[in-house]
């Protein structure tokens, strides 16, 4: 949550230039396509999600996994999580992920990303399995009611293609070569869905993603962001350690770096958070974004941000006991090993989650007492689901554990609603100046649940923001409170 902030704010310049790509962004990304809200498979779900058999995105349990998230104190919760047992249709397959949102949408995108990514993952890896055949015949049927960009789903990603070398296919098992191909097509193509969604604006607005599709012992990682996925598993003396399993692609990477400036956007670190890079466009001191991929924040998408995910393999032995995959507001206040410390010595492992979130939060509170907390999500999969070592309850069916009437409201699928209020709370980093590590605190914006997202331009007129009106520059300054673009200056 809280990814962004602007620096001109602090350090105006009143005089430096605009970017006219951005303008350009700003046009193309108003030009919005019919039909572009849903997916190029959606005619394949006609049920709803909450409907679907073994996925759970509140907080609950099932037999092999628990999950968990709490509302920080920056206002709505902008991370989500979700667990799908048996993923399409494959007895012995599960996927999972978290998600963390930031900008004034962020909670939307979050979610929007955890309800469609899995879908279009499942049908590349249809596609993939089934061949060329299958991929015209799909084409055929669906190609009278799709646009081009709802197409490019059903067309081979050449780029996806090229990146399963020689030496991958014969280091790691077919499996992986299909998966990478998929998570890579279908990361891409949620990126274009976000682009041209008619009701959540993801100009300045974005989620992490880290997910992962675990099928047997073959576990394969897509990860953008800076979230993290991190193995608890047993040495050669049986203790417990912890392995990372993602990077987190952050600024300071100097790859990523490189590739951010090679296309012209800057990257550094305000004076009081110096070790907190972020990503700014080329001639204006916003948005500052504190990692290098993401999906949405479509005005650094020409200045080297990207969505392209970082995808991994692991194949499971006997010492490893479970993954615990969480967004930034665990990892900033809490290291590798005391997370897989705190799942392994759980007297349940439905509770798992739960009590992660919750160690954090005491965390937080205590080594940033002046910060305000960050909102936490947690997914726990345990790879034996038969061990009596952290689960002392058997269950034949899903279990979603009572939660607050905040949290329903937020996560009601029928509602995705939003009510932005003028003032910007810049909390933590900003307001008071202090430094908490991995950039959280950072841009909120004060949110309730309140209007239906469909009824974004009345919500617009009622705060007094026109977007359209807007051009790209304009618009970032208009989120961050800078000056007014004048194309005349």
């Amino acid at each position: 949550m809280g990814s962004c902030l602007s620096a001109e704010s602090r350090n105006p310049r009143p005089g430096s230039p605009s970017s006219p790509h951005l303008a350009n962004m700003k046009r193309r990304n108003s030009r919005k396509v019919l039909g572009s809200r849903n997916s190029s498979f959606d005619y394949r779900k006609e049920e709803p999600l909450h409907r679907i058999p073994g996925r759970l995105f509140l907080n609950g349990y099932n037999d092999v996994a628990s999950l968990f998230t709490q509302q920080g104190k920056k206002g709505t919760n902008q991370d989500a999580m979700i667990i799908w047992e048996n993923f399409g249709s494959r007895t012995d397959t599960v996927f999972c992920g978290v998600f963390d949102g930031h900008g004034p949408y962020g909670h939307m995108v979050a979610k929007r990303v955890r309800d469609h990514l899995p879908l279009k993952l499942n049908a590349h890896w249809e596609v993939s399995k089934s061949g060329e055949d299958a991929l015209r015949e799909i084409n055929l049927n669906t190609a009278g009611s799709m646009n081009s960009e709802q197409t490019s789903f059903l067309t081979a990603d050449e780029e996806s293609r090229a990146s399963v070398d020689l030496e991958e296919t014969e280091k790691y098992p077919e499996i992986f070569q299909t998966l990478k191909e998929s998570f890579l097509k279908a990361f891409k193509v949620m990126d274009r869905d976000l682009r041209t969604h008619a009701s959540i604006d993801c100009f300045c607005s974005g989620t992490t993603a880290v997910t992962l599709v675990k099928q047997g012992p073959h576990i394969v990682i897509g990860n953008v962001g800076d979230s993290r996925a991190v193995l608890g598993t047993r040495d050669k003396d049986n203790s417990l350690i912890a392995v990372q399993l993602t990077v987190d692609l952050k600024p300071n990477l100097p790859a990523e770096a490189e590739r951010i400036r090679k296309y012209k956007g800057r990257v550094f670190a305000l004076k009081d958070e110096p070790e907190v890079a972020r990503v700014w466009l080329p001639n204006s001191n916003a948005p500052g974004l504190a990692m290098a991929r993401a999906f949405g924040d479509f005005c650094l998408k020409d200045f080297g941000l990207i969505s392209v995910p970082e995808i991994s393999y692991w194949h499971v032995s006997e010492k490893d006991e479970f993954i615990v995959l969480a967004t930034d507001g665990i990892w900033d206040v809490l290291s590798n090993k005391e997370v897989v410390d705190i799942v392994a010595s759980c007297r349940a492992r439905t509770s798992a989650a739960q009590a992660l979130v919750e160690t954090a939060v005491r965390a937080w509170r205590y080594k940033y007492p002046t910060s305000k907390v960050d909102d936490c999500a947690v997914v726990c999969l345990f790879f034996d689901s038969t061990s009596n070592n952290l689960s002392t309850v058997s269950n034949a069916n899903a279990k979603v554990q009572p939660v607050s009437m905040d949290q329903v409201e937020n996560e009601n699928e029928k509602d995705n609603n939003i009510n932005v209020l003028t003032s910007v709370d810049r909390s933590g980093t900003v307001g008071s100046g202090k430094v908490v590590p991995g950039g959280n605190e950072d841009l909120d914006l004060d949110v309730d649940v309140d209007l239906d997202c469909s009824k974004e331009e009345e919500m617009n007129s009622e705060i007094g923001t026109d977007w359209s009106a807007l051009e790209g520059v304009s618009r970032v300054n208009t989120l961050f409170n800078l000056p007014r673009f004048d194309p005349g200056k």
